[in-house]
């Protein structure tokens, strides 16, 4: 029998619009695979609610494979390794992946490049990153006219129906048990609210699409109420591939309304891989070298605030809201997450990497480019950033957007305060006992924040 084709799974845990699937299939009998690879990333392994979806996510891709006569073979290793073994398990010695761009990513695809025939395929993002350039023929490092750009050269092809049947190896090599890997908290199991707010896996993606799909028109209206379910929560099911942009995209893109500004969202998704792949550091360095000079705060008080505001207890009710979500579904609203991003960064005037690195942790869309482009956004240090000067002011963008009902939600010790009230308490001397003191003013943290910035001119 025709030696089987290895199809490396990464972050790309689907079969529809599987690029790599297709022509693993196309080419004869498949050796479906994914790596648990906690080696090559070293600092940068998936964190504990990553780990929570992924263990979902491959019971899901395992099921949908055995319906089609196949199944997914799980190792733990070394990427370049494992598929080494495998090959020479199964006599194969062609793999076919999705490309990914993270650096260790790019490291594992060269490595393995360099022992077997790898063939890489594109279908995690509207465009390959890289091929969207300037006139000059150089890389963009603006979001806006990298989107006119890419913009230019949409629609994505249409997505592609996964196979009806899968061709197995003659002989299926052994697989490791799933359970084995821990991904799963036991003592405590922090991850009741995540399972109660999600379901990993390609179903899931696609009744988060269908169900976005009915108000995608009022997109850009909605998107920036906390209160208000406008946003499509599919970012956790493109992190990992259970669905495809390109399927995205073609569900909504006629629907009218304000929905281009979502399109804008998918761009700004690409655009964060064209940035990692220019510089494969930006989650850890600053892209303006002048704030490595910033005199960030740091011991015990710093070390307090953090804790603080890991813990959703900064009494700014709209900050503690967004961290108590966090903490609870492994996801947060995108305006909150801005305005807490911003409170750490400019308020508390601790580092953006302490928040980066939490957010890493706790997101169940932890993705490097996206978490790293919007951290430095926030705190004016990117190559595309808000300047530092520009400082969020909670307690009105609280106000501004509706957030009352949201911050009753997950704050439930201010659930009783009027819809004046919420938003700052403290101003209205009606702060309940059990909800914390602001850890500082406004006022005064604005004042710090520029005095420290100042000190770098």
């Amino acid at each position: 029998m025709t030696a089987p084709d290895i199809l490396w799974f990464r972050r790309d845990l689907r079969l529809v619009d599987q690029a790599a699937l297709i022509a693993a299939a196309a080419a004869g009998p498949v050796l479906p695979v994914y790596i648990l690879d906690d080696e090559t990333p070293r600092h940068r392994r998936m964190g504990g609610a990553s780990r929570w979806w992924l263990h979902h996510s491959l019971v899901a891709l395992d099921t949908a494979l055995r319906a089609r006569g196949s199944r997914l073979i799980l190792r733990r290793g070394r990427s370049e390794d494992v598929l080494a073994a495998l090959a020479a398990e199964s006599g194969s010695q062609r793999v076919h992946a999705l490309r990914h761009y993270e650096p260790w990513w790019r490291n594992a695809q060269a490595a393995v490049a360099r022992r077997l025939d790898l063939v890489l395929h594109d279908g995690n993002y509207l465009a390959p990153a890289g091929s969207i350039i300037t006139g000059s023929g150089g890389q963009y490092k603006i979001f806006t006219p990298f989107w006119r750009a890419l913009l230019a050269t949409m629609p994505p092809a249409q997505p592609v129906p996964a196979p009806d049947k899968i061709a197995g190896p003659a002989r299926w090599p052994a697989s490791d048990v799933l359970s084995s890997w821990g991904l799963l908290p036991k003592t405590p199991d922090w991850a009741t609210g995540i399972a109660n707010a999600w379901t990993p896996g390609a179903e899931g993606a696609a009744a988060r699409l269908a169900a976005f799909a009915d108000h995608a028109a009022s997109y850009g209206e909605q998107r920036n109420l906390p209160a208000v379910p406008g946003t499509s929560s599919l970012s956790p099911h493109l992190h990992f591939g259970e669905i495809s942009p390109a399927t995205v995209w073609h569900a909504v893109a006629r629907a009218g309304g304000s929905v281009e500004t979502f399109l804008g969202e998918l761009g700004w998704r690409d655009y964060a891989q064209n940035v990692i792949l220019q510089f494969p550091d930006y989650g850890s360095n600053n892209a303006r070298p002048a704030f490595d000079a910033l005199a960030w705060r740091t011991g015990s008080a710093a070390d307090a605030d953090l804790k603080a505001w890991q813990q959703g207890r900064t009494g700014y009710p709209i900050v503690d809201a967004g961290m108590r979500q966090l903490w609870t579904t492994g996801w947060m609203h995108n305006r909150v997450r801005m305005i807490a991003a911003s409170f750490l960064v400019k308020h508390l005037l601790i580092d953006w990497r302490q928040g980066e690195q939490w957010f890493w942790d706790t997101l169940v869309d932890a993705d490097y480019g996206s978490n790293a482009v919007n951290w430095q956004w926030t705190a004016g240090t990117g190559v595309d950033s808000n300047m530092f000067v520009r400082i969020m002011a909670p307690l009105s963008q609280s106000e501004k957007f509706m957030s009352g009902d949201y911050i009753r939600r997950w704050v439930p010790e201010l659930a009783g305060l009027s819809d004046g009230a919420i938003h700052d308490p403290d101003e209205f001397g009606c702060r309940p006992p059990r909800y914390p003191a602001k850890r500082i003013g406004h006022r005064e943290a604005r004042a710090r924040a520029l005095e420290a910035v100042k000190q770098l001119r």
